[in-house]
């Protein structure tokens, strides 16, 4: 007789946590002042204020909006000041910086409110592949979130995991 088949993950008490459902929940739009400096090296006050007024801000809608400079120029704090204050009656976030530092300050920020405790002896996957671009940072930031009160983490899926933490036994005497 053939023995029913067995879903042996499923009953193995896995929890499986996938960081890509952190993920921001609003579309990333990006502003590079590059392109609104002279030569792409000088910031021209009167020039900068014109070309943020005549810019087109309703494409930020909603979105996070992520400001920085891709040249070696040196941008003023007052020019991001200003940007903000155009893009932040539109935009759902303003973040100087570009979106890699954006995601590790956005993963850091919603790991920091997640509660521990609730995985208090339990054996961890945290998910490996993701459609979206999760930052390495997020993977170790929750890693050390979990250590003090998981039995064990692991990386990837619950069929193929990579061991990173085990809770070292007691020693009984």
């Amino acid at each position: 007789m053939d023995a029913p088949l067995v879903n042996r993950i499923a009953q193995s008490g896995l929890i499986t946590l996938n960081l890509e459902d952190y993920y921001p929940q609003h579309d990333i739009a990006k502003l590079d002042i590059k392109d609104y400096l002279f030569h792409e090296l000088i910031l021209k006050e009167k020039d900068f204020r014109l070309a943020l007024k005549e810019h087109d801000w309703s494409q930020y809608e909603g979105k996070v909006l992520c400001v920085y400079c891709s040249t070696d120029a040196i941008i003023p704090v007052w020019a991001f000041m200003l940007v903000s204050t155009y893009a932040g009656p539109v935009s759902a976030e303003v973040y100087v910086g570009n979106q890699e530092e954006y995601l590790k300050h956005h993963y850091y920020k919603t790991l920091s409110d997640l509660e521990p405790d609730q995985y208090q002896d339990a054996r961890i996957v945290i998910k490996g592949c993701s459609n979206r671009p999760v930052p390495p940072a997020a993977y170790a930031y929750l890693t050390e979130q979990l250590k003090p009160v998981a039995k064990s983490i692991m990386y990837g899926e619950p069929c193929s995991t990579v061991p990173i933490y085990k809770r070292p036994l007691k020693r009984v005497r």
